[in-house]
C-alpha cells in the first residue's frame, strides 16, 4: 500500500485549474438545492485550451443539474495563484472553491480556520468511486479538507522520436544511464533537458528528487515535522544536483525560461521537439498538448521515473507527487460547495477531466479509459510506490518552500552554494 509523505498529505501543484470571478461568497438560503439562489465562485489555474474549457463546461453542467446554484469560474495563471489566494483568504473575502496545493500550505489554512472540513459531506458514492487512499491524501488528523481530482506523480516526460534519433534505446534507470543519454542527445544536436528556472520551482524539483533518492523515508518524515535540514543527505542531494548541472544538461537561457507559458517555455520546448525531456508532474502532458502546433497530445511522448542515485538511502521506487485537489473556504455555503466537489469526481466528469487535461483521473472507473502508454506507466509506478512524497516546497510550507526554491536556483546560477541551500531553509524554518 502506498503511503503519503508528511504531516499533511498530498495535493500537487498542478497546471490545470480555474478561478471564479465576482464576489467570493455564496448567497441565499441554506447554500444548497432547494434553499434559494446561491452563487459559488471557483478559482483555478488553467488559462488556455481544453483545460480552461473543462471548467466552463463543468460549471454549466452543474448548474443544469442544480438550477438554484450558479458557478462562476475565473482562470488565474499558476504562478500568480498562490499569492492572490493568500491575499483573498487573509482579507476575509476568499473564493468559495479553490485549487488546494496541500502539504504545509493546507495545514496553515487549517490552522488559520480558512478552509472547510468536508469530511461529513463526502457522499457514499464518492467514497466508493475514488477510494479512501485518495481522501487520506487530502486529510489532516483524520479530517478531509479537499476533494482529490487527479493523480499527479512526477518523473521525466520525454520524446521517443528524439531519443531514437540520438540512439537512446532504453529509458535511463540510473544517473549514469541518464548522463549517458544526455551525452547522446547533445551529439544529436538537441537540447537534452528543458527546465523553466524563471519560475524557480521547476528547477528546485531536481533537488527534491535527488533528496527523495538520497534521504531515507525516516529522514523525510522527521524533517516534515521538525523542519530542520541537518541530516547529511540534504547536503548530498545538493552535491548531486551541482554535479549534474555541471554537465550542462539544460537549454541555453534556462534561468530566464518559464515553465508553462508559450512555445518558448520548458513544456513548449518539449512540445515542439526543441528539447528531449522535462522533469515535471503528471499534469505536464496536458500542458505540452496545449503547446504543440496543433494543440493535440504529443504523439511520441513517454515517461520514466526519476533514476536511482548511487549510495542513496531512499527507496528507489519511491515517487515524488500525489493528488491534485480542491477545497471549500470556511466562508463558503457548505451544502452547495460540497455538492459541487462531489459532482467533480463523478465518472462522467472525471472522464471529461482526463480528456481535457491528459492526466490520470482519481475516479477508479474513469481510469479505465486512459489509453496513453505514458499515463499507464505513470499510474503503475504510482500504485507500486512504497511511499509518495509531496513536493517539498508544498510539504514544508510557504516560507521554507520559497527559501528552498530560491536557493536551488541560486546554486544553478552560480550565485550560491550547496551550503547556502541548507542555511536558507533552516533560517526560514526558524522564522516560522
Amino acid at each position: 500500500m502506498r503511503k503519503i509523505r508528511g504531516v499533511t498529505a498530498v495535493a500537487l501543484a498542478a497546471g490545470v485549474a480555474l478561478i471564479a470571478a465576482g464576489c467570493s461568497g455564496g448567497s441565499g438560503g441554506d447554500g444548497g438545492s432547494g434553499g434559494g439562489a446561491t452563487t459559488l465562485t471557483v478559482w483555478q489555474n488553467s488559462t488556455t485550451g481544453p483545460g480552461q474549457q473543462y471548467w466552463v463546461d463543468a460549471a454549466k453542467a452543474f448548474h443544469e443539474a442544480h438550477p438554484d446554484i450558479t458557478v462562476k469560474v475565473q482562470s488565474i495563471q499558476n504562478e500568480q495563484l498562490d499569492g492572490k489566494l493568500q491575499t483573498a483568504l487573509n482579507s476575509g473575502n476568499p473564493p468559495d472553491v479553490f485549487l488546494q496545493r496541500g502539504g504545509g500550505k493546507m495545514a496553515a489554512m487549517v490552522d488559520a480556520g480558512q478552509v472547510m472540513d468536508i469530511t461529513d459531506s463526502i457522499s457514499a458514492e464518492t467514497k466508493q468511486a475514488i477510494g479512501q487512499g485518495a481522501l487520506k491524501a487530502e486529510s489532516i488528523d483524520g479530517k478531509v479538507y479537499a476533494m482529490p481530482l487527479d493523480v499527479l506523480p512526477e518523473g521525466l516526460f520525454y520524446s521517443k522520436d528524439l531519443f531514437d534519433k540520438a540512439g537512446v534505446t532504453t529509458t535511463p534507470a540510473t544517473m549514469d544511464e541518464l548522463n549517458a543519454a544526455i551525452s547522446a542527445l547533445k551529439k544529436s544536436g538537441v537540447v537534452p533537458v528543458a527546465v523553466g528556472a524563471k519560475d524557480a520551482w521547476p528547477a528546485a524539483h531536481w533537488y527534491y528528487n535527488f533528496a527523495l533518492r538520497l534521504c531515507s523515508e525516516q529522514v523525510l518524515d522527521e524533517t516534515a515535522k521538525s523542519l530542520t535540514f541537518t541530516d547529511p543527505c540534504w547536503t548530498a542531494a545538493g552535491d548531486e544536483l551541482k554535479k549534474f548541472a555541471d554537465t550542462k544538461p539544460f537549454q541555453p537561457g534556462f534561468l530566464t525560461t518559464s515553465a508553462q507559458q508559450g512555445a518558448g517555455s520548458s513544456a513548449g520546448l518539449v512540445a515542439n521537439h526543441k528539447a528531449a525531456m522535462e522533469l515535471m508532474g503528471g499534469w505536464d502532458p496536458g500542458v505540452i498538448a496545449s503547446l504543440t502546433p496543433d494543440q493535440k497530445p504529443l504523439p511520441d511522448l513517454a515517461w520514466f521515473p526519476f533514476p536511482t542515485v548511487a549510495g542513496g538511502q531512499g527507496d528507489p521506487a519511491a515517487i515524488m507527487g500525489g493528488v491534485d485537489g480542491y477545497s471549500c473556504s470556511s466562508k463558503a455555503p457548505k451544502k452547495a460547495c460540497t455538492e459541487f466537489l462531489n459532482f467533480l469526481v463523478t465518472q462522467s466528469q472525471q472522464e471529461a477531466y482526463y480528456k481535457a487535461f491528459n492526466s490520470p483521473p482519481v475516479n477508479l472507473a474513469a481510469q479505465k479509459i486512459v489509453t496513453e502508454p505514458y499515463l499507464k506507466d505513470l499510474i503503475e509506478a504510482y500504485n507500486k510506490a512504497p511511499y509518495v512524497s509531496q513536493y517539498l516546497d508544498t510539504l514544508y510550507g510557504q516560507n521554507v518552500g520559497n527559501a528552498l526554491n530560491v536557493a536551488v536556483v541560486n546554486l544553478l546560477a552560480g550565485k550560491g552554494t550547496v551550503a547556502d541551500i541548507i542555511t536558507s531553509v533552516n533560517q526560514a524554518a526558524a522564522k516560522g
